[in-house]
């Protein structure tokens, strides 16, 4: 990791707030795989978002705006995560959201075939049309018009607008993680 963890007491007066909506955000949203160190340090792409706030803050905002009030189904919405952490290869990201899907209900085995960079033959309709608009978008250039249409008929214009969104989010988590080496937590 290219980042030491900060804990609280050693975060500065901009730092400081942005760590305490970060960790309120996190505790009530994003449950069930390690976030938050035992001294009280975020951990994941928190981290690297807490050392930069100016560009971390801006972020994170994004990121409540993608997940706290969300017009797409739980699923349908781990399905394209899991698409573009597995197309960066971003650890900490399939790490994450393995947990998060099975919690949402996907089968290991559909999981673990998207992890790998397959498309599972037992999609739902929805999480098909989700995997190939994630799927397009990770893989470079225009998101096909069938795709979009595809997209706007299961989910509607603004549900494959936020889909679109999400999946970028999801980019810049997942070079994040990469970037500044993020690692899977140890097992504890």
């Amino acid at each position: 990791m290219r980042l030491p963890l900060i804990p609280p007491a050693q975060l500065d007066a901009e730092q400081t707030p942005l760590h305490a909506d970060m960790r309120a955000g996190i505790e009530k949203n994003f449950k069930g795989f390690a976030t938050i160190a035992p001294d009280g340090a975020l951990m994941g792409p928190w981290n690297p978002w807490i050392h930069w706030p100016r560009i971390g803050g801006p972020i994170w905002e994004l990121t409540k705006a993608l997940s706290f009030e969300t017009a797409l189904p739980r699923p349908v919405r781990e399905v394209a995560i899991l698409v573009t952490g597995a197309h960066f290869h971003a650890a900490y990201e399939i790490y994450a959201h393995v947990i998060a899907a099975e919690q949402r209900g996907l089968p290991d085995a559909k999981i673990a075939t998207i992890v790998a960079g397959q498309r599972p033959v037992d999609l739902t309709r929805e999480e098909a049309v989700a995997y190939d608009i994630a799927a397009a978008l990770v893989g470079g250039g225009v998101l096909p018009e069938l795709t979009w249409t595809q997209g706007v008929e299961v989910f509607g214009r603004d549900a494959t607008a936020e889909l679109v969104y999400l999946v970028g989010l999801y980019c810049l988590v997942s070079i994040t993680l990469n970037g500044f080496d993020v690692p899977v937590p140890e097992a504890g």
